[in-house]
């Protein structure tokens, strides 16, 4: 079973090349579950004797995105019996020690992280200054790399294989257990305030709040307002088709990016 979160396809990309190359079902959104199970319900799945567990997602800020460590906190195996439960994460540089944070968050599910391995793909973070979107040739080889990456991993849990495979970067310390933390907290938590804001330029389409995770965009009056609960996913500014969407003033003049053919 493959149950992913994606905010601009990168993620969605992957579970679905993986789902190919495994002979899985159709991955499951884990937004959609989320928002299927209301409230604090427990999210229960059934697996076969030896069917794997694969759970697939971003890094936001050298941890695991927000979302899925508020599914994974729901999660439920029915009569778990030692299946494999294996993560697979995007990312545009570096993961840090998003592994021992996730495995944390299995552990108190009484579930194991068996196997965890990154895949580089295009940066789409450009709420802070600093970042941005990447230069076109190394998006495009970053693209051409991936579907490689994507099948070795997938010969790993063929494989049954273990431990950690993760492109971790320098001081992973600071930047998993003091950064991340703030960024969950004060910029991806449920209280979370956005600094998004729509131009003139907008057609009203609804995409934004179609692809929001969280249903902190509410279009009214033809017009996309935010809420709070925003987890800096980036779908709504990076997927919108007529650039109509800033964070504050930093992403004015800032390239997007979503994975093609989204």
């Amino acid at each position: 079973m493959i149950l992913y979160f994606s905010g601009t396809g990168n993620s969605l990309w992957v579970a679905g090349r993986l789902s190919q190359a495994l002979g899985q079902a159709k991955p499951v959104s884990v937004a959609d579950e989320l928002r299927r199970h209301a409230g604090d319900a427990v999210c229960e799945y059934a697996l076969c004797q030896d069917e794997p567990l694969i759970l697939v997602f971003p890094v936001h800020s050298w941890g695991p995105a927000e979302m899925m460590l508020r599914f994974v906190s729901r999660l439920s195996v029915r009569d778990y019996a030692g299946q494999k439960v294996y993560a697979v994460c995007t990312c545009g540089d570096t993961c840090g020690w998003t592994d021992r944070i996730l495995g944390e968050a299995l552990r108190k599910r009484h579930l194991p992280l068996t196997g965890c391995w990154s895949v580089r793909m295009p940066n789409n973070y450009i709420l802070m200054k600093g970042f941005g979107v990447d230069p076109d040739d190394v998006r495009e080889a970053k693209l051409a790399a991936a579907p490689a990456a994507v099948d070795a991993v997938a010969a790993a849990i063929r494989n049954g294989d273990t431990g950690v495979h993760l492109t971790v970067g320098t001081q992973p310390w600071l930047k998993s257990r003091l950064i991340s933390p703030l960024f969950r907290r004060f910029l991806a938590g449920p209280d979370s305030r956005t600094k998004f804001h729509v131009s003139e330029a907008c057609i009203g389409c609804g995409l934004c709040e179609r692809v929001c995770p969280t249903g902190t965009v509410i279009m009214k009056d033809g017009r996309p307002e935010w809420g709070r609960g925003c987890v800096q996913c980036t779908a709504c500014i990076n997927r919108c088709p007529v650039r109509a969407i800033d964070w504050d003033s930093i992403t004015q003049g800032q390239g997007r990016y979503h994975y093609p053919g989204l």
